[in-house]
């Protein structure tokens, strides 16, 4: 269980992978960020400029000048950087659960909005509602982006004790796969093609903006 928000450093992680890719300012980090998200999450403009002018100080981010946007404060990754760099994809890579738990734990709150009597939350006229016609849109997004990185969908078939007993069990040297997976059951399900290539594409761009339908 996670009892703040999302796992610590994740910002400067993004941060760094993006300027690794190449120079960039920072409310064009911004946009990238929101991009990546779907269009769900946006750190605030006040989270990301003093990263960047943290990372220079500390020299693991470089400003430079460009001709053509003489005005524009573009930040470049330095040799320091790449280290730092390295360090945070093993560190972030460590907090995949406690990723997951601030996804679930979110969802589990949206829908105990929409059903537990203790709540009497006033919707008003508002664009969303507490409901389960948007819990199941919140649901179909989500399979509709696993499936276009992941592939196909399966159900695991585990109570949370199993999965995270088979995860932890992996995670100690045992068999990878699927920690849902029973014994025999394990198989592919890595993306079996482009990941655009979906025969919905325009419905799945049109749904990752945030818009209801």
């Amino acid at each position: 269980m996670r009892k703040s928000g999302p796992p610590k450093g994740l910002i400067s992680y993004l941060v760094l992978e993006l300027l690794d890719e190449r120079p960039r300012y920072g409310y064009e980090l911004l946009g990238e960020i929101t991009s990546i998200s779907g269009g769900h999450w946006e750190p605030s403009y006040g989270s990301v400029y003093p990263i960047l002018y943290k990372f220079e100080e500390e020299g693991v981010a470089e400003r430079i000048e460009r001709e053509d946007e003489p005005d524009r404060k573009y930040f470049a990754l330095t040799d320091a950087g790449r280290e730092e760099l390295a360090e945070k994809r093993r560190e972030i890579g460590g907090e995949a659960k406690e990723f997951g738990d601030v996804v679930l734990g979110f969802y589990h709150l949206y829908s105990a909005l929409a059903t537990d009597d203790r709540f009497e939350v006033d919707d008003g006229e508002g664009d969303w509602a507490y409901s389960e016609r948007y819990s199941a849109w919140i649901v179909e997004q989500t399979i509709r982006h696993h499936e276009r990185d992941f592939g196909e969908f399966e159900r695991i078939d585990a109570t949370p004790e199993e999965f995270y007993a088979a995860a932890e069990s992996d995670g100690e040297g045992g068999e990878s796969g699927d920690p849902g997976e029973t014994e025999g059951d394990a198989k592919d399900t890595g993306n079996t093609g482009d990941p655009e290539d979906t025969g919905d594409t325009e419905d799945t761009e049109s749904a990752s903006s945030g818009a209801a339908d």
